[in-house]
């Protein structure tokens, strides 16, 4: 036979057996976000999934805007139960708090066949019920005590901290931490300030003066102003600049971009990518009791530059070593 013959024989022989799909049929994966699709910490958990899961599922987003839209939440939720109706997916992520309390535990938990994975928790995972036979996830710890540390080593003159978070369950969950952390810390811990309206959030700021060094905050979207519209993070970062003089803190990298001084701040990423990969292993046939709840462990360091030249604060080099530098949004 010449070669040219093989070649033709090897031809007609794929053609009539086929070969092996290079790609096995997707995955159908519902998530379902509990705030906003333009929120940032919302989509730093959408990378974080698209990049595990992108090649092996088809991906379908749905968004309960609880954050800003809080009232309309049970009713986000029945809409989120159709779709996962009409879906049928193999698998789902649901990502913080407000999804787990209005469309997890009631629809899915203990309910259905399929693995659900929750990211971005706040809460203790029993109170939602967490672990159940077929839902597991990432819980989200913020990382104070090490921002703490990391802003004295550019102030070194800070001594003592307050907090502020909006008056939500991930606030409420964040002053439990601080509680269970505090004498960890390497400045003193002082009052945590839950506040719901830019009224309490003003008059917070002013009873700080003289009694905190740094502020650390969080979760502060959703704050109502004077006309009672909820405010986003940039606008609630504003105002808290204008009355407090001091370094602030925060958790995510977005709101160091949008006015903290410095953060080492949890990353959606990494909540994000870590439940897709849980999630893609229990689809895959390992039951979800086998797959331990686990907390987030990475931690970026990163300086606000445009507020540090702001207050006149100069870096040594070993502090900026490994950190990332961003520039004040406008």
């Amino acid at each position: 036979m010449t070669i040219s013959a093989f070649f033709r024989a090897l031809v007609c022989a794929t053609l009539v057996l086929g070969v092996p799909s290079a790609v096995a049929k997707p995955f159908k994966v519902l998530v379902v976000m509990s705030y906003e699709a333009n929120n940032p910490w919302v989509r730093e958990i959408a990378e974080g999934i698209d990049a595990v899961l992108r090649p092996h599922a088809e991906v379908t987003y749905f968004h309960m805007d609880t954050k800003v839209d809080p009232a309309n939440g049970p009713k986000r939720a029945a809409e989120a139960l159709a779709l996962f109706q009409s879906l049928q997916p193999d698998g789902v992520i649901a990502a913080d708090d407000d999804a787990q309390a209005l469309f997890v535990v009631p629809h899915l938990r203990g309910k259905v066949a399929i693995p659900v994975m929750f990211n971005g928790v706040n809460a203790a995972p029993s109170a939602h019920g967490f672990p159940a036979a077929n839902v597991s996830g990432v819980l989200e710890r913020a990382h104070v005590g090490e921002s703490f540390a990391f802003i004295k080593q550019m102030v070194p003159t800070v001594q003592s901290a307050c907090f502020m978070t909006n008056n939500v369950p991930p606030g409420l969950s964040l002053r439990a931490l601080v509680e269970q952390e505090k004498d960890t810390y390497p400045v003193r811990a002082g009052t945590f300030h839950l506040v719901s309206t830019v009224a309490e959030l003003d008059s917070a700021v002013a009873g700080m003066k003289g009694t905190c060094d740094t502020l650390f905050v969080d979760s502060l979207e959703g704050i109502t102003d004077a006309g009672n519209a909820p405010m986003n993070h940039a606008q609630v970062m504003k105002r808290l600049r204008a009355g407090f003089p001091g370094p602030i803190l925060a958790g995510n990298r977005y709101q160091v971009e949008q006015g903290a001084w410095a953060a080492v701040v949890k990353t959606g990423q990494e909540q994000g990518d870590t439940s897709a990969e849980m999630l893609l292993k229990a689809m895959r046939g390992t039951p979800v009791t086998e797959i331990p709840i686990v907390r987030n462990v990475r931690g970026q360091r990163v300086i606000n530059v445009t507020a540090m030249e702001a207050a006149g604060i100069e870096i040594r080099p070993q502090v900026l070593r490994g950190a990332a530098l961003v520039r004040e949004q406008n």
